[in-house]
C-alpha cells in the first residue's frame, strides 16, 4: 500500500523544515548571533588571559581574554556569556567534533554538542588547531621557554643572534635530564621533537592545568618544565628566585581567538574590534594590567602592532 501522495507531502515538508533548523543551529556566525543577542565565550583559565574568582562560593571569570570579548560582545551589540572548558573538549564544543592531537597527528573523537562560539584563553596558534578553526590576528606573543628550579644545575644560555641556534643549545642541555611537559597543549613534547633529545620526557601526574608545572618542579618532582611567555612571567613574579629561564624551545609564537570555520563575518568583526582598540589605546591598557613586564621582552611586538592600526 503506496501513503497518500498529501502524506508524502507532509513528511518532505518536516524532513525540510528539521533540516533548516539544524543548519540554523550550527550556522552560529555574526548573522545569527545578533539575532541570538549573546555571543558565548569559550574558555579555560589559563594564566592572567582567564581566572576564576571565587565570591562568597559564586565562581566568575576574570582575565586578559574576558575583557577582550567581553568589549567585543559590547562591540557587537549582544550579551556576553562565558563557557568553562578545558584543552580536551574547547575545540569540540566549538566545532561540534571532538579532537586531540596525538602522535602528531589530529585523531577525532565523537560528536559533541556545539556550546560556544569562540574560544579566547591566549591559545597559541598551533599548525594542528589552524586545521579545527580560524585563528583572528594574534594579540598577545609567545614562545616556550626550559624553565628550572634555581637549584638545578643547568645554566641559562647566553643568547645568540640565532634563535635556531639557541633552540639547539638548549636541547643539546637536556640530554638526560628530566622534562615536564603536557600534551594537548603548546607544551606538547611532540611539537618540538623533544623526545630526539634524550631528555626523561615526563607527563604530569599532579598538574592538570598550564599553570600548575611550575609548582611541580618546586615540589621536586622534576627538575625542569616547559613554560610557554605568559605562564613564566607570572611565574617569575610570583616564585621570586625559585625559578629560571634557561632558554627557547620554540621559535617565538603568537596567541589569538579561534573561530568556527563556518564563521568568517564574526572573525572579521573580531578583527575591526582589535584594530579598534589598537588604535584608541584600550589594548595597550589591557595589556598593561594583566603583563606589565611583558613589555620589556617585547616592546617591538607591541609598539608595531599599534602603530599599524592607527
Amino acid at each position: 500500500m503506496t501513503a497518500p501522495k498529501t502524506l508524502w507531502t507532509f513528511i518532505g515538508s518536516i524532513l525540510i523544515t528539521l533540516l533548516l533548523s539544524i543548519k540554523a543551529c550550527y550556522a552560529h556566525d555574526l548573522k545569527e548571533i545578533r539575532e541570538a543577542g549573546v555571543i558565548r565565550h569559550i574558555g579555560i583559565p589559563y594564566a592572567n588571559f582567564i581566572n576564576y574568582i571565587n565570591t562568597d562560593g559564586l565562581y566568575s571569570a576574570r582575565g586578559l581574554d574576558v575583557e577582550l570579548v567581553l568589549g567585543f560582545a559590547q562591540y557587537i551589540g549582544v550579551k556576553y556569556e562565558f563557557v568553562p572548558s578545558t584543552w580536551s573538549r574547547a575545540f569540540g564544543q566549538l566545532t561540534g567534533k571532538r579532537a586531540v592531537f596525538k602522535d602528531n597527528k589530529i585523531q577525532y573523537g565523537a560528536s559533541e554538542p556545539i556550546t560556544g562560539d569562540i574560544i579566547a584563553n591566549g591559545a597559541t596558534i598551533l599548525p594542528w588547531r589552524e586545521e579545527l578553526v580560524d585563528f583572528s590576528d594574534d594579540y598577545f606573543p609567545s614562545a616556550v621557554w626550559l624553565v628550572s628550579r634555581s637549584d638545578s644545575k643547568l645554566k641559562p644560555i647566553s643568547p645568540s643572534d640565532s634563535i635556531d641556534n639557541d633552540i639547539v643549545e638548549v636541547k643539546r642541555l637536556i640530554k638526560g635530564q628530566d622534562v615536564l611537559v603536557m600534551e594537548q597543549t603548546c607544551l606538547d613534547p611532540n611539537l618540538y621533537d623533544l623526545y630526539e633529545t634524550g631528555a626523561n620526557i615526563i607527563l604530569p601526574e599532579k598538574a592538570r592545568k598550564l599553570n600548575e608545572m611550575v609548582p611541580v618542579i618546586l615540589n621536586n618532582d622534576a627538575a625542569n618544565t616547559l613554560l610557554d611567555v605568559p605562564d613564566t612571567l607570572i611565574a617569575l613574579e610570583k616564585w621570586p628566585g625559585e625559578i629560571k629561564v634557561i632558554g627557547p624551545v620554540s621559535e617565538e609564537q603568537f596567541m589569538a581567538a579561534g573561530f568556527r570555520k563556518d564563521s568568517p563575518q564574526l572573525r572579521e568583526a573580531f578583527n575591526d574590534y582589535l584594530k579598534l582598540i589598537r588604535s584608541n589605546g584600550t589594548y595597550h591598557l589591557l595589556i598593561e594590567k594583566y603583563y606589565p613586564s611583558v613589555f620589556y621582552f617585547y616592546s617591538d611586538y607591541f609598539e608595531a602592532h599599534e602603530n599599524n592600526d592607527k
